[in-house]
């Protein structure tokens, strides 16, 4: 992400270093609902140290003797970190969670639900992370970058761990869509897999693409007609008519400027604002309908340009500086933190 603008580049950094202890990085999932009480299925609040997403499941499913695709997870959650999140397993398994328990994964809760737990199936995440080692003044800097977003919001980017080392994640995604690669040409034990994260991972660099574009032409905070705006409320999409009558509404954040998740089931600017994205695909030598040859991964959808976080709080720590906020489903912790640090943390 080293290459991306930062919104607040007015602001000089804080510096720092992320991620030194697990406890540094404190994430807590905010589900989309509550288990019911009654089901096939049972919900595990679990909290987990330096765990990883994969490792975590893998331990689930050997210790109750369950397989992977039997474990049901909302979202992914970082390694470097204390984690708590819901996960599902059938409600068979019940008798074996206490074999769950180790020194760094913890079962704090179960309930019965009727459905296994699937991806996406989550409001956000809330975090408070440390930030150590901040430059003189880091204080006073934090505050004035935590009102700049708090008006504004922060670029939406894609963290770099999407896009995999070197890129070489994204650029199979392209290579696939531009035909220079099939999904044959993957080999078979990774294809599922490494497909679909391909895939949306080239998705992910061309809305960074056209919101760098964006920000270079100073049309982030501006409504352009034809641009694909969501209600903050309700998430819902529309596209403009009457520039007039939005421009208020972006700038009171009742709504947002949405940027191409492309697919055909994308809802499309029209007039100049579609012209712009399709400048996009033409920099990236990606057709439009190259994304109908996998009409089940790259489906298409709109994400929004800018965030607000919620709850964004900044505090001393003997250490550094403690961050607290919370984001919706989909955005990335690092992306907010690296407008603070003025470099791009690891993820």
């Amino acid at each position: 992400m080293s290459n991306l603008p930062f919104l607040t580049a007015d602001c000089p950094g804080i510096g720092g270093s992320l991620k030194q202890q697990p406890e540094d990085f404190d994430v807590e999932e905010i589900p989309a609902y509550l288990p019911s009480g009654t089901g096939e299925h049972l919900f595990l609040w679990i909290e987990k140290r330096g765990v990883a997403a994969p490792e975590l499941s893998r331990h689930i499913a050997r210790t109750l003797g369950i397989s992977n695709g039997d474990i049901g997870v909302a979202g992914m959650k970082d390694k470097q970190a204390v984690t708590r999140q819901y996960v599902s397993i059938p409600a068979r398994a019940a008798d074996k969670i206490t074999d769950i328990e180790t020194d760094d994964i913890h079962v704090l809760q179960s309930t019965l639900h009727g459905n296994k737990l699937r991806t996406g199936q989550l409001r956000g995440n809330r975090f408070s992370v440390l930030i150590r080692d901040v430059d003189a003044g880091a204080t006073e800097q934090a505050q004035s970058i935590a009102e700049q977003i708090g008006r504004w919001g922060f670029p939406n980017y894609f963290g770099e761990q999407r896009f995999g080392r070197a890129r070489e994640t994204s650029q199979l995604g392209f290579e696939l869509l531009s035909g220079k690669k099939r999904a044959g040409d993957i080999p078979y034990k990774k294809r599922k897999f490494l497909l679909k994260l391909a895939l949306s991972a080239a998705q992910a660099e061309l809305f960074n693409a056209a919101l760098v574009q964006r920000m270079h032409d100073d049309l982030l905070h501006r409504v352009l007609p034809g641009d694909v705006m969501q209600v903050v409320e309700s998430r819902g999409p529309f596209v403009v008519e009457d520039v007039a009558a939005e421009q208020p509404r972006l700038d009171a954040g009742e709504i947002t400027l949405t940027g191409p998740m492309f697919g055909p089931k994308m809802r499309q600017p029209t007039g100049a604002a579609r012209d712009r994205e399709l400048q996009i695909l033409n920099q990236f030598g990606i057709n439009e309908a190259a994304f109908t040859q996998f009409p089940k991964l790259t489906t298409g959808t709109r994400r929004p340009y800018l965030i607000r976080p919620d709850d964004l709080r900044v505090e001393p720590d003997t250490d550094g500086l403690r961050f607290h906020f919370t984001l919706p489903a989909g955005v990335y912790a690092t992306t907010l933190l690296r407008e603070f640090m003025k470099t791009d943390p690891q993820p």
